[in-house]
């Protein structure tokens, strides 16, 4: 791979990082064009082609993970070929044969590399648009490298179409650079945690380091500087990296907006901060010691005050090991090693790539829609132009508005306001359409979740539900059904705005919501 000539200044040396909350004036990411909070696209995930270089935008253009607006179109796969990890976090349990949670580290089966890659090929048959495969456990990736790399060998001889990923904890990483980059894997994430030990040695009770067992400040400091270089030596060679950040209230809550600021200056293209998932039946240690995780609006805070620094990704679903198909769905059930033996498995590369050209078509449709919709915006007497609420929505995929209430698992959050529809995350929900009826007792707990909504679109909800959610403030709206998200959204607050200037209705601030991350749903566990 050709390597792209880095400034000296990008990077900062282990041992000079800055305590929390010292001056800092951010230098450029590697790879991107532009810079967030310009008030223009960044290259992170809502961007696009005029944001940054074209080999960038070739790399980020149909991957769901690195690309927002990607994510409504394309799929993923993840394979299980990675059991084993070298570091222990506090709120990490993996779990095999669990098909009842969605979550990092739980997997149904445990493949081989040769499994794995004969399940690639059957989901890219059956999937045209699943762009992307990834593993990312259920351990380390780069502590089982052999399956991993034997994975990614085998599947560029028979798919080279497919783009690779890897996710580390960093630990293994710098170890493994040039193998990284021999088999053109362009796309690394990294959790990173902290960038002060003191804060690392309450996440990490411990990694396996030079094959013995390192505990407390020591190897959270090791895991540190290791994860610094390895992001490092990535950016040298041109590799897109992305950071996941878990947010830990009342541990690196605050912290992560120092972090943010420096793995921008070793050239992160992308920061994703994660809500800890911290249900005690899940058997983590921040699990059974009571560590809560954050609230929605805690969560969009911390990443409303990264805005400057490394660019945001806000639409993670901390997917499980094995998970297959877009983001908020997983598909994986239908292609158990059972199943895919009784498949007929044909990889036609011009079929998938004539089914792409078509996801490329509705998403220009898409874009142009929106676009049209914020040109049809006008100002409006009597209302904040500063005014931003936030909007729910029901979506089976291609960035429309196309699901019914109760058949939403999860509800994608929007924040709108009259320039703008950005998207800011998700809530999971409880099934509220249970064997064809619905089921009552659920809906406090989806309330709960969107709480912090003026609104919540849908392509079609019943009068139970619609009366609950009218009587929690939160205004349920099927007049957009199927039609694209963003300019559902925009049309909504331009009509809301308009019954705002007449006095028909008033502004009303809203509470803030649960975030109910990968708990058991009450379908699986019944």
């Amino acid at each position: 791979m050709d390597a792209p000539q880095l400034a000296t200044k990008a990077f900062i040396g282990i041992g000079q990082i800055r305590p929390l909350g010292a001056a800092i004036t951010p230098e450029p990411s590697g790879g991107c064009g532009t810079t967030g909070g310009e008030g223009k696209a960044s290259c992170g995930s809502s961007g696009g082609p005029d944001d940054m270089p074209q080999e960038i935008w070739d790399k980020v253009k149909n991957h769901p993970c690195y690309s927002e607006e990607a994510h409504h179109h394309y799929a993923r796969m993840h394979v299980a070929v990675a059991p084993a990890c070298n570091i222990q976090c506090n709120y990490c349990n993996r779990k095999y044969d669990c098909s009842n949670e969605s979550r990092p580290g739980v997997v149904s089966q445990k493949l081989t590399p040769e499994q794995a890659v004969k399940k690639v090929l059957a989901v890219a048959s059956e999937i045209p648009q699943m762009t992307v495969l990834g593993v990312a456990g259920p351990g380390d990736s780069l502590a089982n490298p052999k399956k991993t790399f034997d994975t990614f060998r085998m599947l560029q001889e028979t798919a080279p179409d497919i783009k690779l990923c890897i996710s580390t904890n960093g630990l293994a990483l710098p170890d493994l650079v040039d193998e990284i980059c021999q088999y053109n894997i362009d796309h690394v994430t990294i959790t990173i945690n902290m960038v002060d030990p003191a804060v690392g040695e309450k996440i990490y009770p411990w990694i396996f380091w030079q094959h013995k067992r390192v505990t407390g400040y020591e190897a959270a400091k090791i895991l540190h500087e290791r994860q610094m270089l390895g992001l490092e030596m990535l950016t040298a060679r041109g590799v897109l990296t992305k950071i996941n950040s878990v947010l830990i209230p009342g541990i690196n809550d605050e912290h992560l907006i120092e972090v943010n600021r420096e793995v921008k200056k070793r050239g992160a293209f992308l920061h994703n901060i994660m809500p800890l998932i911290s249900e005690a039946e899940h058997g983590t240690v921040f699990g059974l010691t009571g560590q809560r995780g954050p609230t929605a609006q805690e969560l969009k805070a911390v990443q409303d005050a990264c805005m400057g620094g490394a660019n945001l990704m806000r639409h993670c679903r901390q997917c499980r090991a094995d998970a297959v198909g877009l983001l908020g769905e997983d598909r994986s059930e239908e292609f158990t090693l059972d199943k895919i033996e009784e498949m007929e498995i044909v990889y036609d590369l011009d079929k998938r790539r004539d089914y792409q050209d078509k996801v490329e078509t509705e998403r220009q449709a898409q874009h142009a829609a929106k676009q049209e919709a914020l040109s049809a915006q006008v100002e409006r007497a009597g209302v904040d132009p500063d005014m931003k609420v936030l909007v729910a929505v029901a979506t089976e995929g291609h960035g429309r508005v196309n699901l019914h209430f109760g058949h939403a698992t999860e509800f994608q959050i929007f924040e709108v306001s009259a320039a703008e529809s950005l998207f800011v995350g998700h809530r999971r929900v409880d099934l509220y359409c249970q064997g064809g009826f619905g089921e009552d007792e659920q809906l406090p707990s989806i309330v709960k979740a969107i709480n912090d909504c003026h609104a919540v679109l849908v392509a079609k909800i019943g009068a139970c539900p619609r009366d609950e959610l009218k009587a929690a403030g939160i205004e349920p709206v099927d007049a957009y059904a199927h039609e694209f998200i963003e300019k559902a959204a925009l049309s909504w607050f331009a009509d809301y705005a308009d019954r705002l200037a007449r006095g028909d209705i008033t502004h009303q601030p809203r509470g803030d919501a649960s975030i109910r991350q990968g708990a058991y749903t009450s379908e699986a566990a019944a």
